[in-house]
């Protein structure tokens, strides 16, 4: 066979195009490819949503990959092995109720589950701004605009793209990037007791593997937080490499999204 360069460059192109143009419109659109909205894509793709995840990094996986200081191993709870298991993730008891897990393991298996559920990883792709709806006479994030990260970092004076969405999911990680954008650009208040991105506190694992599941949900009509982005966004502190309590905030933010759409 003679291969020809030209009609390389057809297929992925034409590939490309029928991916992007198939998710112009989805149920659910995560910000975001760490590791509670991977979770959160999995089981929304595993439920039959058009759910698709909008990462700004060449690779997905947020910072799962890097363990705990580079050490390549993370630390897990009992109330996440549920998860784990579902998954197909190995895992090591440890000291009692402790269990850890090769990061690249976890990580690479957790993309691959939920780009198998359905759900379209789209990488290399920045969030720029929101769209702005209005139901029932009420505002709200009814979609994505985006644009090449590239452009973006390189400052290119380039127009983005707009995305519609029944619902966004933050999962930006520290930054809550999309809590922020709101508030900034259109002088929202966020359900939180300031009414704005409250901020991370320093680090203390227990509460704040707690925390992330607890505040894990709606911050603004049709805007979601999963994981760091809603410890972030409600003023929790932050946990460290211990990544139940992000498995199970993806969990929840799919449990959610699913019973809003098919009840």
């Amino acid at each position: 066979m003679q291969l020809k360069d030209v009609t390389i460059s057809k297929t992925i192109i034409d590939s490309f195009y029928e991916k992007i143009s198939a998710h112009l419109t989805v149920d659910v659109a995560l910000v975001g490819a760490g590791p509670a909205n991977m979770v959160a894509g999995y089981y929304l793709g595993m439920a039959g949503l058009k759910t698709s995840i909008f990462e700004s990094h060449l690779a997905p996986g947020g910072g799962m990959w890097g363990g705990g200081m580079m050490f390549n191993e993370i630390s897990l709870q009992e109330d996440a092995l549920n998860i784990i298991k579902e998954l197909g993730i190995n895992f090591k008891p440890r000291e009692k109720g402790y269990y850890t897990t090769d990061s690249v393991e976890a990580t690479s298996t957790i993309i691959s589950k939920c780009v198998k559920a359905g759900t379209v990883i789209f990488n290399l792709i920045k969030v720029t701004d929101v769209l702005f709806r209005e139901e029932n006479g009420v505002p709200k994030v009814g979609g994505l605009v985006i644009s090449w990260s590239p452009v973006e970092k390189l400052g290119l004076h380039v127009d983005p793209l707009g995305i519609e969405a029944s619902f966004v999911v933050d999962g930006t990680g520290h930054p809550a990037e999309i809590c922020h954008l709101i508030t900034r650009k259109m002088d929202a208040k966020l359900n939180t007791r300031t009414g704005d991105v409250i901020g991370e506190m320093p680090l203390w694992a227990e509460k704040g593997e707690e925390f992330t599941v607890a505040n894990t949900g709606e911050v603004y009509p049709g805007l979601y937080v999963s994981g760091m982005a809603a410890n972030n966004a409600f003023g929790g502190p932050r946990m460290g490499p211990i990544f139940g309590g992000m498995l199970r905030s993806g969990k929840k933010i799919a449990d959610i999204l699913i019973e809003k759409i098919k009840g």
